[in-house]
């Protein structure tokens, strides 16, 4: 329970670095395509904020190496893939739904949500993975 607690207070705290990278995007670049390119600058700062706190504080992992950290940054990005999708498809939909900017960041935070707890789900299985864990899941 305790580590659902911290996981979630880790979504909520890189949600809000997504929204607000969202937001000051927007403020410098408000034109052509500036929401497409505002979703992409929260998405990259959010992940960047996620994989940091998750690999120290929810999984206390260590990676050996700069090449090792990069492996690992590699996999959460990729187990990553379906969760954007997931939250992209609610910000662009609460978009084209509604077409204020309050109700866009409401679908992103809702897809957020979604997307965090399918993202625990396989970053657990497949991206934070100890020697130790490996072996027991072979076994």
């Amino acid at each position: 329970m305790k580590i659902a607690l911290i996981y979630t207070i880790f979504a909520a705290i890189a949600t809000a670095a997504n929204i607000l990278g969202q937001e000051i995007s927007l403020r410098i670049y408000d034109a052509a395509y500036g929401v497409t390119l505002s979703i992409l600058v929260g998405t990259a700062v959010g992940l960047v904020v996620k994989y940091a706190l998750d690999k120290k504080y929810i999984f206390q992992y260590q990676t050996q190496s700069l090449a090792h950290d990069s492996r690992t940054f590699y996999l959460y990005t990729l187990m990553g893939v379906a969760t954007t999708a997931i939250f992209w498809g609610m910000e662009f939909g609460f978009d084209a739904l509604f077409g204020t900017k309050e109700m866009r960041y409401l679908g992103g935070i809702l897809g957020l949500a979604i997307g965090y707890y399918v993202k625990y789900q396989l970053d657990k299985r497949f991206v934070f993975v100890t020697p130790i864990r490996t072996q027991k899941a072979v076994q």
